[in-house]
């Protein structure tokens, strides 16, 4: 006979319980977010999702390359998706703020999925022209910009204070994690059963997001009834007249324009000064994503110890360093090496703004205060990587991979010595919300 319902749901509750203790004794201390369920089920169903992205993400610049011969539309395509976080990142943080965050996740998350069985089908159906690809691209970008602060800004309701950096970083990790084995898994798959299944696996890869959706409880907004503008205009005061963020974003700022475009750059670093191809490529990214995750598994550790301002401008003084010597590389492996060095660093200071900023945007405007670091990220980066990529065309990849390098280190000390008082603004204290912005 089967045991009777009230005593089997005790036996489950039971076996949480200990299925809780469990992790809390056994897990390493890097992966101590992960104790807490829901963010352990955010962290798994965006892992499983950003693998799916980065396979279509691939899928989609091999087709549009593959149908048009032009490395242009490469880019275009990039560059649609990309784009719409510089551009509606704002309103993304307004409407995180003011709408509830579980219901804006459902819809965004909808949107993106109903855009990936779109182009599943049409790539079973027939090969899509370049225009409708971008467009379908563009759209999807459009709706991850809204969504992305939403995703940012749940996050310190999922952990407690202590463990936020940790979270912060083993997000990221998984994002490095999802570039390494999604573009890899693509590979194999469009080669035995074509774009389609690559679009299908992405399509299929949204379920995890939306079970990890269904189990968040998150706090009410705080809707003030204001407009959109008028939300944006607030976060923007609120992180203008915060000496903290005001900080974080200047150092964002250098370290996005003058180092980041490495990042878009690998390929031509691999086949233009290594004269490799894919293989080279492969080599340069995966080297960079691994020591991207493993910056991610310490850097909790590290702001534990040292604090967040002192961990953030120990990696962000040693990007410059790292990123001369991958410029000076004599060869692919020592290339490999050096990338892996850039990687770790460049994500322990992408991580600790990201923290700092969140631990210094109170509950009301956290969502347009993430959004702000989103735009800049979103504004600078394709900027800076186009820029040094048509100077490289004339210059050399190396020589302005290492101008790049040397310009931050210039950029960093000559803050240090005109604007003293930014690294300090770091552990300022942080004032009440209705202190700073009149509502």
């Amino acid at each position: 006979m089967p045991a009777p319902r009230m005593r089997v749901c005790h036996g489950e509750q039971r076996f949480g319980r200990f299925a809780d203790t469990f992790l809390i004794m056994r897990l390493p201390e890097p992966l101590a977010p992960l104790r807490h369920r829901r963010f352990a089920l955010m962290w798994f169903g965006a892992f499983v999702s950003n693998i799916g992205t980065w396979m279509e993400t691939v899928g989609v610049g091999i087709l549009v390359t593959e149908t048009t011969g032009q490395a242009t539309w490469t880019g275009v395509v990039a560059a649609a998706g990309f784009v719409p976080a510089a551009v509606l990142g704002p309103v993304g943080g307004a409407l995180a703020d003011r709408l509830e965050r579980k219901k804006l996740l459902l819809i965004t998350t909808t949107i993106q999925t109903s855009l990936a069985a779109l182009l599943t089908v049409l790539a079973a159906t027939g090969s899509p022209s370049p225009i409708v690809v971008t467009l379908i691209v563009f759209a999807s970008g459009c709706a991850s910009a809204i969504g992305f602060p939403t995703y940012q800004s749940v996050l310190p309701d999922l952990v407690p204070p202590e463990d936020l950096v940790g979270a912060i970083a083993l997000s990221s990790a998984q994002w490095n994690l999802g570039r390494v084995i999604g573009p890899a898994i693509a590979g194999l798959v469009i080669g035995f059963g074509g774009y389609a299944w690559a679009f299908g696996i992405n399509t299929i890869s949204f379920a995890a997001v939306f079970v990890a959706i269904a189990a968040l409880t998150l706090p009410a907004s705080h809707h003030d009834g204001s407009s959109i503008i008028k939300s944006i205009k607030t976060g923007i005061d609120y992180t203008r007249r915060d000496a903290g963020l005001r900080s974080v974003i200047i150092f964002m700022v250098v370290n996005t324009f003058l180092a980041a475009p490495f990042i878009a750059l690998v390929p031509a670093m691999a086949i233009k000064v290594f004269d490799g191809g894919a293989g080279a490529t492969s080599l340069l990214t995966t080297a960079q994503g691994m020591g991207a995750v493993v910056m991610a598994l310490s850097l909790g550790a590290l702001a534990s110890r040292f604090g967040s301002r002192r961990t953030l401008m120990g990696v962000l003084w040693a990007v410059p360093f790292t990123l001369m010597a991958y410029a000076l590389a004599p060869t692919l492996w020592v290339s490999a090496i050096a990338i892996f060095a850039v990687g770790l660093v460049y994500l322990g200071a992408l991580s600790s703004f990201m923290s700092i900023g969140q631990m210094r945007a109170p509950a009301q405007v956290r969502g347009r205060v993430m959004s702000l670091l989103t735009m800049s990220l979103g504004a600078l980066y394709p900027l800076g990587a186009i820029m040094q990529g048509a100077l490289a065309d004339h210059f050399g990849l190396r020589t302005i991979t290492l101008l790049a390098g040397a310009s931050m280190l210039l950029s960093l000390a000559m803050l240090r010595l005109f604007r003293p008082g930014l690294e300090a603004a770091l552990d300022a204290p942080i004032e009440p919300y209705e202190s700073q912005v009149n509502l």
